[in-house]
């Protein structure tokens, strides 16, 4: 079970500092917080436990064969040219490109399907390790400019730039404390509306280390060619300050959308402003005495989702959850606002992922069902079905104009990295032609097979799961397994094609599995919500059952058993590790919610509380205090009825630039692992390591360079294969 370990003695551990006073009282119940100190980023002695952990962890690594295995044959499998799935704007066709290891992909534009590709923007040349990334783009209607935010190290914060699309010239423009938003030009093409923070105070804000909560979101309007300081307001809200603020322009230039959120629940308000006049007369003269526009409210509500699909003038279309957890599509006209109509009714099974419009009348509709991407070709009035597009087993993404009958999807799997397809919606039968393939050297998809299983949670409830595995893997329980999941905000894992999985399960003959637990989209809201709040225990009971099910079905046994996550995911793993320490070998916890008692004060985090619950309601502590990863660590040997067990083999994945899960989530964990495990007894039964990697200059993970993404993996895998004794094999 988890007693056993390949790990002769127990690592020495670097001593942190408890301070015992530090006691907060919730409701009544007094939690201790011994190492509140980990919350300061900038202190030196944050910055002293830091470094003592990675060297720990290097110290551990640095003999492991495998990890420069996994290392120069990641190198040699990145080594291919990727695409992505190109778009259009006005004339021209946009789309990103790597020629194989190069730290962040480039943009290129070209004239016409048929037209040479130049490079238009490359993230490479800003910065010399790589760490500079284009996180949003958005080119003007006309192509003449492409507005574009860069991120530094990881960091949710962004800066927007222009340039000019012809000669690629950088325009003066520069836009700061950019975080959240999206880019709308309007179809004028003389500026952009954008959202952001107001400028923070202090030495290091804004570089994406600090910790700040982030308030207040406003929406602006830059006109090209002026300083940030003359940007328009358009909205703000201090009454409610944990507001965010989404602008969309629809398809015909004449509405700006404005998209109000507070949290990551799936509702929002819907407001709407005309530009046809305003942009003639000039938005700032729009402007009422509290410097804000003359937005209708359509939606003023947080009671559901609503997504704009299309418009006809005053006639909307948009994607809603109102009545349908499934999601359906609905129509309302301006001019009567109270008066909404089903175009395409919710379906019975299958949830309503995306709609995308073109050759002007028709939808081209995504649902999911048992989390696989279906395609239909229906009619935008009526949502009349008209054709179905077939494709494999997997996960798409469409690009598509609403003027153009041309369109394209993208294809991934977890054997196929990537196809994209080109299909004409105008003929009478349309049909999904090969745009471009892209293979992966030395793989061959044949070699391997994908199963999807259902397995009953605690409750009863089938969750369904995914294996792939080579298919000469034997089923002896003594493969090693690589189990992960997410299981929060709607959130559907697909399949996609992962060139470092591909190493596992070549060359460490790993099975790898999904395991779609409940808080995610998969069966839409309901399945959703069947994992928040009181709820979230859901999540871990349907983990720790495919687990089992892996065990008892014999794909393998405990010891050979790795669990991750990232983020949410990354809680999963903190959580099940606690409530099972006995069922896994080895856990790779990337950037967690690990303290939920306190998770809503930093940055963003306050938009979580509608999955997780806030810990200053009486009744949503009650369920935090229960699984919160940072307030369960316990040695299990205590209670185990004269059975040894100790915790898995535990690796905390953070980074000092990640700004959304901060990384005093798992520093704090960390600490408290190792006292209570390993370093305040004489003698600790927990010989498993339990160590943390710490990424400098990166984030939560968008935008990280390739080396830097061989670097992590290498790490973490190697440290699972030391830990569940799995061997290389060169083939």
């Amino acid at each position: 079970m988890g007693s056993l370990s390949i790990i002769d003695a127990p690592l020495k551990y670097p001593k942190a500092r408890r301070d015992e006073s530090l006691v907060d009282y919730y409701h009544g119940t007094p939690v201790s917080d011994p190492y509140r100190w980990l919350e300061d980023p900038d202190s030196e002695e944050t910055k002293e436990f830091v470094k003592s952990q990675v060297e720990l962890t290097e110290s551990l690594l640095k003999p492991c064969v495998i990890r420069e295995k996994i290392k120069g044959r990641l190198k040699e499998v990145f080594e291919f040219e990727r695409f992505q799935v190109p778009f259009k704007r006005g004339d021209k066709y946009f789309f990103f490109h790597n020629k194989g290891l190069q730290p962040q992909d480039v943009l290129y534009v070209q004239d016409s399907l048929d037209g040479e590709p130049r490079v238009l923007l490359d993230p490479n040349e800003l910065s010399k390790d790589g760490t500079a990334s284009l996180h949003i783009c958005a080119v003007s209607e006309n192509a003449q400019y492409l507005a574009y935010g860069l991120s530094t190290c990881g960091s949710d914060w962004i800066t927007i730039k222009v340039m000019s699309v012809a000669d690629q010239a950088s325009l003066p423009d520069t836009i700061r404390w950019v975080k959240f938003s999206g880019l709308a030009w309007t179809h004028d093409n003389k500026g952009f509306f954008y959202s952001r923070y107001p400028a923070p105070k202090g030495e290091c804000t804004g570089c994406g280390t600090e910790t700040n909560i982030n308030l207040n979101h406003e929406l602006y309007y830059h006109v090209l060619g002026t300083d940030q300081s003359e940007d328009i307001l358009c909205w703000k809200d201090l009454e409610h300050p944990r507001y965010r603020f989404y602008p969309r322009v629809t398809d015909d230039g004449k509405y700006l959308l404005l998209q109000i959120e507070e949290n990551c629940e799936e509702v929002n308000k819907l407001y709407y402003l005309n530009l046809s006049s305003l942009l003639h007369d000039g938005l700032r003269s729009a402007q009422d005495a509290n410097g804000l526009l003359p937005f209708t409210r359509l939606v003023d509500d947080l009671d559901a989702l609503y997504h704009y699909v299309a418009n006809d003038d005053t006639k909307f279309t948009f994607k809603t959850n109102k009545n349908a957890p499934r999601c359906k599509l609905v129509c309302v006209d301006l001019n009567e606002p109270d008066v909404w109509i089903d175009v395409l009714p919710e379906s019975e099974k299958d949830v309503l992922v995306s709609t995308e419009v073109a050759n002007k009348t028709q939808l081209i509709v995504c649902y999911l069902r048992d989390v696989k991407h279906v395609l239909e070709i229906r009619d935008l009035q009526t949502g009349a079905f008209l054709h179905h597009l077939p494709i494999d087993i997997g996960t798409v993404r469409i690009s598509a104009r609403r003027n153009d009958s041309t369109v394209f999807i993208s294809f991934t799997s977890f054997l196929t990295f990537n196809i994209t397809y080109h299909c004409d919606l105008a003929t009478e039968v349309p049909e999904m032609k090969i745009f471009r393939e892209i293979s992966v050297p030395n793989f061959d998809r044949a070699d391997y097979k994908i199963d999807q299983i259902f397995v009953p949670s605690k409750d009863g409830t089938k969750i369904p799961m995914f294996v792939v595995a080579r298919k000469d893997v034997v089923l002896d329980k003594s493969n090693p397994c690589l189990l992960y999941a997410y299981g929060g905000f709607n959130v559907s894992v697909t399949p996609g094609f992962s060139v470092i999985r591909t190493v596992l399960l070549k060359h460490l003959g790993a099975i790898f599995c999904i395991a779609n637990v409940r808080g995610g989209g998969e069966y839409g809201e309901e399945w959703h919500r069947e994992g928040t709040l009181e709820r979230k225990q859901n999540c871990f009971d349907d983990f720790i059952s495919a687990a089992e099910f892996l065990v008892s079905n014999g794909y393998t046994q405990p010891s050979k058993l790795c669990i991750e996550g990232r983020s949410n995911g990354g809680l999963l793993i903190g959580a099940c590790i606690n409530q099972r320490p006995d069922l896994f070998g080895c856990a790779l916890a990337h950037v967690g919610v690990m303290d939920m008692l306190r998770f809503h004060k930093f940055t963003i985090g306050h938009a979580w509380t509608a999955d997780f619950g806030c810990s200053e309601k009486e009744e949503e502590f009650n369920s935090l205090i229960k699984y919160s990863p940072l307030h369960n660590v316990r040695r299990p040997w205590e209670n185990s009825s004269g059975r040894y067990i100790q915790y898995p083999a535990t690796m905390l994945l953070t980074a000092d630039h990640d700004d959304r899960v901060v990384p005093l989530h798992s520093l704090k964990l960390l600490a408290t692992m190792q006292y209570t495990l390993c370093t305040s007894l004489t003698r600790s039964p927990q010989i498993n390591p339990i160590v943390g990697r710490i990424e400098c200059k990166a984030g939560h993970g968008c935008g990280r360079p390739i080396h830097k993404e061989i670097d992590e993996a290498a790490d973490r895998y190697s440290f699972m294969a030391k830990m569940v004794d799995a061997s290389w094999n060169d083939y």
